[in-house]
């Protein structure tokens, strides 16, 4: 009998010892803040502006350090170098995901691509996605964006307030018409307020704490959903969401028997869809989240540059002056003028620099296996984060990083890819889309919206401060308050639109009218023939 005791003692002791290493950092481990046993680091994680908190960490435990997030090791990367070295040079072993309860089984039943654990399955879509968005296919998109483009600026010019939703229908009617050969005319369409607001829920779904103690204590998910509201709003969000997208991509397998549908990505998938045999939900998580990612990140980007020019006046200036000397007076820029306006495509990389959206670098890669790096080990299944802000405003990079400072860029001739290529990491312009076999595959297409949109924006219009009704002071917002999420965004502000003379106020009037009449129906403001097939960039 008492030896049953000192068994049963001894096992107690053991499993409450076993308890107590959760959340220590083990021996060999980068280095990190201290630790409390159970939760590690949990208890420190920010819960607004983490990036303040994830720089401030790098500046104090360098180039690589961990947090214990209870029963997760989380490894961030904060030097340009490390970035390179482990996600680029070693992504074979850094691609993963680590599994994201609440993100991809509740929010999404494992079918978004963004989420998916690396493996045959992830490889095989992502290869539809690159056939999509490579470089070929994104000079071919150029028509779409001239047209959305034109509709934009003439929006600014009639209704300068709504200039948020105006840049946001811009980037989504070119999202769906690249993926599901449609456009959207309207911000008013309820499709894609659904979808602005659905991706913010989803944003703020996954950074609540309940959240992360789910996905770091696996134990909690058999709780009852009114004890955790968290899993039940992630329940209804995927029910909203799925709906959407199904809907989207049904409708497009429709008009593709209809013989109704222009070229886009769908006709590709429907294809793949009979040689692999994925299901439909699956199609519409892969196109439905495509359309996400490029109506979010390039309108956030583009609403980031419309602030820099409010608050940087000689910045604006001096794009205005480079486009009035290369381009004149009688036209708008175009994407063939780009490689004589390097201060233009500084601002594109500037802004992404600035004001990252993807400001952690989005949803962290894992270790497939264990690695040493630096005489550290990197335990396999540990998360690998990008920490985007703490790389863009390292000083030693770019002095004075907070300054919005185009010139930055003025001898860098690289497109956005070629720069994330570059083997020497100190060339690279920025890191705000990822690294890896994870790097965004929208980053051709994304180039050339942001340079038309900044470039033509530039060229058209002056964005001067609104004025207080009383005191008549400038009003001017903060340029580091942002929105939360693991995507973001400055903060809502008021900014004055004005053309910039008469001559450039006709100048959108008449391009947006003469594309409207000449490629629009009338009724439905849709495309009446495909753009590859009637009209080439230069001619819209």
């Amino acid at each position: 009998m008492a030896q049953t005791y000192i068994l049963l003692w001894f096992a107690i002791v053991l499993c409450v010892a076993r308890v107590l290493l959760i959340g220590r950092r083990p021996k060999g481990y980068p280095p990190g803040p201290p630790t409390i046993p159970i939760l590690g680091n949990i208890h420190q994680m920010p819960t607004r502006d983490a990036h303040l908190q994830f720089q401030k960490w790098a500046q104090q435990y360098g180039p690589i350090y961990s947090l214990i997030l209870g029963t997760k090791t989380l490894i961030v990367l904060s030097s340009d170098e490390v970035v390179k070295e482990l996600l680029d040079k070693r992504s074979n072993n850094y691609s993963d995901r680590q599994e994201m309860y609440i993100g991809q089984t509740l929010c999404s039943n494992d079918l978004r691509l963004l989420m998916m654990g690396y493996g045959q399955r992830w490889r095989a879509f992502r290869k539809m996605v690159h056939a999509l968005l490579n470089i070929s296919a994104a000079k071919s998109y150029v028509p779409y964006q001239m047209l959305e483009n034109k509709q934009m600026l003439y929006q600014m010019l009639h209704e300068p307030d709504r200039f948020l939703e105006n840049i946001r229908r811009y980037s989504n009617a070119l999202t769906t018409s690249m993926v599901f050969g449609w456009r959207t005319p309207t911000y008013e369409d309820a499709s894609m307020k659904q979808l602005f607001d659905g991706f913010s829920e989803f944003a703020a779904i996954n950074q609540t704490g309940t959240a992360a103690l789910i996905d770091f204590f696996p134990l909690l998910r058999k709780l009852p959903d009114f004890v955790l509201p968290t899993q039940k709003k992630a329940k209804d969000l995927h029910k909203h969401e799925k709906e959407l997208y199904l809907g989207h991509w049904l409708a497009a397998k429709k008009a593709m028997s209809d013989g109704t549908i222009k070229p886009c990505f769908c006709v590709g998938m429907a294809e793949a869809q009979k040689k692999d045999g994925f299901s439909d939900d699956q199609a519409a998580y892969i196109s439905g989240t495509l359309l996400e990612a490029g109506s979010d990140t390039t309108s956030s980007t583009l609403y980031a540059f419309v602030q820099a020019m409010l608050l940087y006046p000689d910045v604006q200036r001096t794009a205005q002056a480079e486009i009035d000397k290369v381009v004149g007076p009688d036209r708008l820029p175009t994407m063939d003028d780009e490689p004589s306006l390097p201060y233009i495509r500084g601002c594109v990389k500037e802004t992404l620099r600035w004001m990252p959206t993807t400001i952690l670098g989005a949803v962290p890669h894992a270790a497939t296996k264990e690695d040493t790096y630096m005489g550290y080990t990197i335990p396999a299944g540990a998360g690998i984060m990008n920490n985007v802000w703490a790389i863009n405003m390292d000083p030693t990079r770019s002095p004075d990083p907070r300054k919005f400072d185009p010139s930055r860029y003025i001898n860098d001739t690289q497109s956005l890819s070629e720069s994330a290529a570059n083997p020497d990491a100190t060339k690279r312009d920025q890191f705000t889309f990822g690294a890896g076999r994870r790097i965004c595959p929208g980053i051709h297409v994304a180039e050339r919206s942001l340079f038309l949109g900044m470039s033509r924006m530039t060229s058209a219009f002056n964005f001067t401060p609104m004025k207080h009704p009383e005191t008549g002071d400038s009003i001017l917002p903060d340029q580091d308050s942002l929105t939360q999420g693991f995507v973001c965004m400055p903060e809502e502000f008021q900014v004055k639109i004005t053309p910039r003379n008469a001559k450039k106020a006709e100048l959108v009037r008449r391009e947006w009218e003469e594309a409207e009449q000449a490629l629009l129906d009338p009724v439905t403001k849709q495309w009446v023939e495909s753009p590859a097939e009637t009209v080439g960039a230069e001619k819209i």
